[in-house]
């Protein structure tokens, strides 16, 4: 698969290994004044920790005690940041989210976890030197996207490995504004030219620690521009009437990939997100009847509630022709938008995905337990499945998993990862029997997340 860095490329301030403790900013003016703008409110950011000669530090310790210096690092993190969260990124790195006021005190952040790692390491009661090296990425709460962040961040981590200092990527200025009438122009022709791609994020039943479904996402690699989200050209694809075909594309690419799914010995369902302008789409709802009774395969769509309530008595009829075929419904984003229950009633739908907006507060919000809660017993009352959308956390799934929830999906699982990628997560849950699957879903290499 082609490069999927996004162009152009963000400023970025760089953290010397010679400096430790200090910064030197080598962002642009222009960048600079960006940030004086956006630094309003808070700021997200994605770190990767790599203990850069974990190899060498494995032939001195052996094998046993290197496969613990993650943990070595971990704790050290923990004694300057106490409410820090790691995740595993390979045995030789972690990843952490940050949120801080403004883009100076991400930059102090991250200067001062570089700092720390200066001092050797007691392993054992010996004393030995961890060679850290820290990629992140941050920006404005709430105007990039956390897949967007992550990629930046491995972008980060692979100059921060070159250069050997830290790197740290501001993504405020964004990437150039896209010419809505270019991208209008080229989306017919990036379809024939193989432009678009597919990848997968997994589900997981809480209960039985199994991924059961996956959902498709769709990218746009683009030959000059680089990677475009579904944010900048799905409205296009609604404006420019291209989200049929583009839909339809996807769907083939879908079924295509459930048969590989099948000879795998897999037979998951797999979603994609329908347009709520397809909802009314008469011939659209024919052709994609036709295409999935003919192939076998098991397919759902995911919609959302305002798709619904644009022209609810045509949207439903046409989801009752779709269910009518085998096609699972998932009701997408609920919470996210105007929900109403009037409508909710008459769907055909077999599953409800809670909005992350819900999700990412759960464990620190006094309310969003509560909303959670009564969704998961309303869509139970419905003889729906419930999915947590947006999950990051082991304590986030532990509270979903009391509250009755019977699905996850997120970070905490897998980002989204091409076909190929997605084939060894499965087989490598086949291959851990009993409790090991549990441990194994959550300790995936980095380097499984890019697709290749």
């Amino acid at each position: 698969m082609p490069d999927q860095r996004p162009m152009p490329s963000p400023d970025h301030a760089v953290i010397p290994s010679a400096e430790r403790g200090g910064v030197r900013n080598t962002r642009t003016a222009e960048g600079r004044a960006t940030t004086a703008v956006a630094s309003d409110g808070r700021w997200h950011c994605v770190c990767i920790v790599e203990i850069v000669n974990f190899l060498a530090m494995r032939r001195l310790l052996g094998r046993v005690r290197a496969d613990r210096l993650r943990d070595d690092v971990r704790t050290r993190l923990a004694q300057h940041c106490a409410d820090l969260e790691t995740t595993v990124a390979g045995r030789e790195a972690l990843e952490f989210w940050l949120d801080r006021e403004s883009y100076a005190d991400v930059l102090r952040t991250i200067a001062e976890l570089d700092a720390m790692f200066v001092a050797p390491f007691d392993l054992d009661n010996e004393s030995h030197r961890l060679e850290i090296v820290i990629g992140a990425a941050t920006a404005p709460l709430h105007t990039t996207e956390d897949v967007r962040l992550v990629e930046e961040a491995e972008f980060a981590l692979d100059e921060a490995r070159r250069e050997q200092h830290s790197v740290l990527r501001d993504l405020s200025a964004g990437t150039a504004a896209f010419d809505r009438l270019t991208l209008t122009r080229e989306l017919p022709s990036a379809i024939a030219k193989g432009e678009m791609f597919l990848q997968y994020q997994p589900k997981v039943h809480v209960r039985k620690m199994a991924i059961n479904s996956a959902e498709a996402l769709v990218r746009w690699q683009h030959p000059e521009r680089g990677l475009i989200l579904p944010g900048d050209f799905i409205t296009v694809a609604e404006e420019a009437n291209q989200i049929a075909p583009l839909t339809l594309w996807t769907l083939d690419r879908v079924i295509s990939d459930q048969k590989i799914l099948v000879a795998d010995g897999r037979d998951l369902t797999l979603f994609i997100n329908i347009s709520g302008k397809l909802l009314g789409d008469a011939a659209f709802v024919a052709e994609a009847c036709a295409k999935i009774q003919g192939s076998g395969a098991k397919i759902g769509f995911e919609i959302t509630e305002t798709a619904v309530i644009r022209d609810p008595e045509c949207a439903i009829a046409n989801l009752q022709t779709l269910a009518g075929v085998g096609i699972s419904i998932a009701i997408d984003d609920y919470g996210a938008g105007l929900s109403s229950l009037a409508y909710l009633k008459q769907l055909p739908a077999r599953e409800l995905k809670i909005d992350k907006l819900f999700v990412s507060q759960l464990t620190s919000s006094n309310r969003d337990p509560l909303i959670v809660r009564s969704t998961i017993d309303l869509a139970h009352a419905l003889d729906m499945e419930v999915t947590a959308e947006g999950v990051e956390t082991r304590a986030a799934m532990a509270l979903l998993t009391v509250m009755g929830c019977d699905m996850i999906q997120g970070y905490l699982i897998s980002r989204p990862i091409s076909i190929d990628a997605l084939r060894v997560f499965l087989q490598d849950e086949v291959g851990s029997p009993g409790d090991q699957v549990r441990e194994a879903m959550f300790s995936r290499p980095a380097s499984l997340w890019k697709s290749a």
